[in-house]
Order: structure tokens, then C-alpha cells, then sequence
């Protein structure tokens, strides 16, 4: 989803919020005294799908269809008011904006599903939010690689251990429903959003599309479940380059291909994950030959729960359906609805969609029985979820976020994700014991911003430290504490007077999210080609390690190094590195084919192109 400049709310204290319950002014114009435990909520408003359903006006049914960003809820009495379905955080949609604890994120859900509970019928939020490499905008909590490097581990039995911890995280906040597993497929190096792709073939991304929703929701959605969303639906990694929106080159373009190749290509990982029973789906901003996903009612009624049978619920990107080509904003509403979306991801103007969707049916423009079918979907989300019983969080898991066991599995992803791409001479392993230098350089080396990418505590990411891990260097200095092996980092200062016996270059892409990381060049920067060059031409034996959600072209750098690593977009864990640099070995193999120039995009297994390394490649272990 995109998420555009945002400010945190406030947030009630979790015990003043229980006392302001009870005396809130209710939806239809009635005064009923809130319930004061999950249990009496339950009783006191309805029991089960058809019975809320039965009992709920209009107005309330289009409340569950709504879902806001807290940063636009500016008075919290407005969820009960207008009863509204769900919440979400966007990227830095913390408590006080971007980052907050564990315990902080914690308490602000619980004061949002204080209010939901003390509606007329006492229906919980479903509280969302963009955990998409662990619980990424949570400060202290797993960041794991991003999908494109558990692609490139192809385990999907890892993949689905991750999703689990992440799902534990997330539980630790208060949060039931996360915007994952991107299960798209990227064909073109040049999107931003690359590396949110498993890879760039349907038979890497399916395996780890069904692994990564038992992940998050187990055999089947239960009490310790966190609602898993596939998306973006359908096609988004197919997009053409130059037909981005937006302003973008590519993000939320055109997919201009046929019927049988979007079935062959894109469709598979939404069977995969509707056979896992993946309980949302998300839509795409893109479009299919024209015409805008969102009000695409053959993919989305038709082929996705019709023909796929998913009896989940559908929700939009945000602010998708404002893309929409209708003349009003009422127009728009009907029109997605009407296609097959069940909530809408507004994420500002809340009223004016609840609005619109009671104008809409009272107009004929919007079937009663379409409103009743999404709310049933949400509805029965929600009880799945057993929220009416446990609306709130179990602060069980809030101590393990972050916690080193977490860590340690984060660490293997590391590990296994890493791709050698060359290694001259024998350059690695590197020798445990015995006096030798080792002198460190690159921009990244010592960066945990640039470690993370994207999507790690805000929206788009940042250089620095702004969460807590281990970065390349600090794991480093761990692994040769105690030996014979002496360290210097260089930094960026790399045209200095040094040597060693061995050079160490960690450089390569800053954070970038969705359409802002579009690329026309897939250029390996000036920076880091100096940089490279200096710490190469200073050393007897040099190693190249570089963060990318995605292939940049390297032909001229390659001869630089000995060893060179494409080690994607790590997450928090650095020592995963040194682990395989140190004898752990390498088992990634590459998820998608690297381009030798930026116009072989796109370019991908099977098209005839000669590429700089196939899909599947990867030394190993050295």
C-alpha cells in the first residue's frame, strides 16, 4: 500500500479509554452503557454473523466496510459513533508517530478497540498494519530479509517459521490482521517494489506464498491467528515500463499482457494461497490492459471468488478506488463495490464513505445484497478470529518482540538468503584463527538503515540507526573477538593511507519504498564504484557485499573482487553474514535473472535473453 506523509494520533491511555467507555453517546441515537468485559460485550450485542447482520442499519453494515488510518482519526469517539470495521497503522503509523515499543503500540490498539467495543452492538476492530519483513514500524521488534531474499533461500519451510514469529510480534502489539505476503511476481528489475517479490518465477513465489499464510494464521484462522493478506491482486509485478501512475515509471502501470499469461504467471500464487486459506486478499492500484484492478469485477467476483472460491474478504490499497476513472467519489464507491471489494481502505474521509455507501444502496446504485456479502465476509473474519472474546491484546507475547530467539531464526534467514555470485581464488571462507587485517569500507558497513531498506520503521525507510540490530561491522567485531584477526573501518573515507590482507566493500542501494524506488538506470552508483575500487586497490584479497532489493548492473564492478555477495535487503541480523563468510557457507540461489545492462529489462528466465547470471544461480557453499 502507499502511504503518503503521515502524522501519528495521540493516544488515550488504555485505562482511561476503559472508563470513557461506558459513556460514550451510541450510533442510532441510542444511550446504552458499554459493556465492561469481552464476555458481557458479546451477550449484550450479537453472537455470531447472521445475527449482527440481522440486527445492524445500514449505516453500520457500510461502518464495518470502512477501514481509516489512525492518523486521520482525530476524535477516537467517531469509531463507535460511525462504528467502523477496522483501523490500520500505515508506515510510521505508531503511537507518536513513526517507531514506539512493543508496550506503546500495544496500549494505543487497545484504547482504538476500547471505543469499537462500546458501539451499539459492541463489534471489535480488525486492526491492520504493513508487517511485511517481520513487524517492520514496531522500534525493537525482528526485521527478517525482505522477500526477495527468502526467495533466493528457497525454504519455505523458513519462510513459513518467520511468518510465525512475525505473527507472534504482531500479537505482542495488539494487532490481528497483517498487509502479507506480497505474493507477487516481479518481471521487471526496474519496480520499486521488486523486492517485495519472491522472485520473478510462479514456481518460486507459489511454495513460499502458501508457507508464509500458515505463518501468520496457522492450519486455519483461530485465536493466536494474525489475518494474512495476499496481494496486490492481480498482476502488479507484470506492469510495462513507462505506464506508471502516480508520477511513477512503472509502480501502479499497466499489465499489458494476455489472459493465459496472467493465469500462468501472476495467478498461482493466489491459488497457493487460497488453498492455504489465506483470509484477505489485497487489490492492486494497477490495471490489466486498462482497466484500473479495482473496478476489475471479472478478476475480482468472477475469477477470485468464483471460479478460486475464496470466501475471505477483499480490501483495496489505499485510497485505490480515488483512481478509479468515475466522476464522483460516490461513483468510485459503487463502482469497487460492485466489482467485488468488501472493505475500502479509505483511509481519511471515513464519514464521506460510509456516506457514500448508504447513498449508494438507498440509489439503487449499490445492491443490498452486495453490502450484506462483504459484511458477512468481515463479519465472519472477525469471529473466526474469536475478537468478540479476546478483542484485546495478550501481553504474553509482548515481551518476546525481539527477543533473541527471534533474533537467532532472523540470523539463519540472513544466512541462507545470501548469493555468491563469485569467489576467485578461494577468497572464502575466510579463516577463523591466524594474525591477518581485515580493513572495512562502504558506505552500508556499518549502517543498519541501509541494512534494512525500506519499509523498516517508516514508510520509506532511512538511512542510520533507527531501530535495534547488528550491523555488519558489530557482527564483525563479535565474530573476531579473541583471535589473531585485527579490524579497521574506513567508512567512507576510502581513499586513505591503509592495508590489509583483506577488504571487506558493504555498499549498494539506500532505503526506498513502492514507486519512489522505480529505476531507469539500475545503476550501481558512483559512490560505491569508488568505494569499491579505493578498499580493492588497498588489500591482497577483496570481497564485495551488497544491500539491493534488487539485480544492479555490476559487470564493470565484478572484476574488482575476488568474492562478490548479493545480500539483498537483510533486516536487523548482520551476523548472518559473518556466519558465512567464516565458514557457515552459501546456499542462496538468485530468485530472479540479473540483467548485464539496464536494457535487458525486462528480462527473465526462458525469454531468450542472455543475462549476467541465470535465475537459479548462486555458488555454493564457496
Amino acid at each position: 500500500m502507499t502511504i503518503h506523509a503521515l502524522r501519528g494520533a495521540g493516544r488515550t491511555p488504555h485505562r482511561r479509554a476503559l472508563l470513557l467507555s461506558a459513556l460514550l453517546v451510541l450510533t442510532a441515537g441510542l444511550l446504552t452503557a458499554a459493556p465492561t468485559t469481552p464476555a458481557a460485550h458479546a451477550a449484550a450485542g450479537c453472537t455470531s454473523t447472521a445475527d449482527c447482520l440481522s440486527k445492524m442499519t445500514l449505516a453500520e453494515k457500510a461502518g464495518q466496510m470502512t477501514q481509516a488510518a489512525n492518523s486521520y482519526i482525530s476524535n477516537k469517539q467517531d469509531i463507535a459513533t460511525y462504528g467502523l470495521g477496522s483501523v490500520l497503522s500505515g508506515g510510521g503509523g505508531g503511537s507518536n508517530g513513526a517507531g514506539g515499543t512493543a508496550t506503546q503500540w500495544a496500549d494505543m490498539v487497545d484504547s482504538y478497540q476500547s471505543y469499537a467495543l462500546s458501539s451499539r452492538l459492541g463489534i471489535p476492530l480488525l486492526y491492520g498494519v504493513d508487517a511485511v519483513h517481520g513487524h517492520n514500524n514496531v522500534q525493537g521488534a525482528t526485521l527478517f530479509p525482505h522477500h526477495i531474499g527468502m526467495g533466493a533461500t528457497r525454504d519455505a519451510a523458513l519462510v513459513q517459521r518467520v511468518e510465525d514469529i512475525t505473527r507472534q510480534e504482531v500479537l505482542g502489539t495488539g494487532i490481528r490482521w497483517s498487509f502479507a505476503p506480497c505474493v507477487c511476481v516481479a518481471r521487471d528489475d526496474r519496480w520499486g517494489r521488486a523486492y517485495e517479490s519472491y522472485g520473478e518465477d510462479p514456481s518460486v513465489v507459489t511454495p513460499l506464498a502458501s508457507a508464509a499464510v500458515r505463518g501468520l494464521q496457522g492450519s486455519s484462522i483461530g485465536s493466536t491467528s494474525v489475518l494474512a493478506t495476499a496481494k496486490h491482486y492481480i498482476g502488479d509485478g507484470g506492469t510495462t515500463y513507462g505506464t506508471g501512475s502516480s508520477g511513477y515509471l512503472i509502480d501502479q502501470g499497466n499489465t499489458q499482457i494476455s489472459e493465459s499469461e496472467l493465469r500462468a504467471v501472476h495467478l498461482p500464487p493466489y491459488q497457493s494461497a487460497i488453498t492455504a486459506g489465506v483470509g484477505s486478499v489485497m487489490v492492486s492500484y494497477s490495471s490489466w490492459n486498462g482497466t484500473k484492478m479495482h473496478g476489475d469485477k471479472y478478476l475480482i467476483t468472477d475469477v477470485l471468488k468464483t471460479e478460486l472460491g475464496f470466501t475471505g474478504f477483499v480490501v483495496s490499497d489505499w485510497a485505490g478506488i480515488k483512481q478509479l476513472p468515475d466522476a464522483t467519489y460516490a461513483d468510485q464507491v459503487a463502482h469497487a463495490i460492485n466489482a467485488g471489494l468488501d472493505m475500502i481502505m479509505v483511509p481519511d474521509d471515513y464519514v464521506g464513505t460510509i456516506n457514500a455507501i448508504v447513498t449508494d444502496v438507498n440509489n439503487g446504485k449499490i445492491p443490498q445484497s452486495r453490502v450484506d456479502d462483504a459484511v458477512t465476509r468481515i463479519l465472519n473474519a472477525k469471529f473466526a478470529l474469536d475478537l468478540f472474546n479476546h478483542p484485546y491484546t495478550e501481553r504474553s507475547y509482548t515481551p518476546q518482540v525481539g527477543s533473541q530467539a527471534h533474533r537467532d531464526v532472523a540470523r539463519q534467514a540472513v544466512r541462507e538468503s545470501l548469493t555468491l555470485l563469485k569467489n576467485d581464488s578461494s577468497a572464502l571462507p575466510l579463516p577463523k584463527t591466524g594474525t591477518y587485517k581485515i580493513v572495512v569500507g562502504g558506505k552500508s558497513a556499518d549502517d543498519l538503515g541501509n541494512q534494512t531498506g525500506g519499509w523498516s520503521i517508516s514508510w520509506q525507510g532511512s538511512s542510520g540507526t533507527h531501530t535495534t540490530g547488528t550491523t555488519f561491522w558489530q557482527a564483525l567485531q563479535q565474530t573476531t573477538a579473541g583471535t589473531g584477526i585485527t579490524l579497521q573501518n574506513v567508512g567512507t573515507r576510502t581513499k586513505g593511507n591503509y592495508s590489509a590482507d583483506v577488504g571487506i566493500w558493504v555498499g549498494g542501494e539506500t532505503p526506498y519504498a513502492e514507486g519512489k524506488g522505480d529505476s531507469s538506470t539500475l545503476a550501481f552508483g558512483n559512490d560505491n564504484s569508488t568505494q569499491l575500487s579505493d578498499i580493492c586497490s588497498h588489500v591482497k584479497t577483496c570481497i564485495a557485499i551488497l544491500y539491493s532489493g534488487r539485480p544492479l548492473i555490476i559487470g564493470n564492478q565484478l572484476p574488482k573482487a575476488q568474492a562478490f555477495i548479493a545480500a539483498w535487503l537483510p533486516g536487523t541480523e548482520g551476523a548472518g553474514i559473518t556466519d558465512a563468510l567464516f565458514g557457515a557457507g552459501f546456499s542462496g540461489k538468485l530468485p530472479v535473472t540479473w540483467p548485464t545492462a539496464v536494457t535487458d529489462e525486462p528480462i527473465n528466465s526462458g525469454d531468450g535473453k542472455t543475462p549476467l547470471f541465470p535465475l537459479g544461480y548462486g555458488i555454493t557453499p564457496y
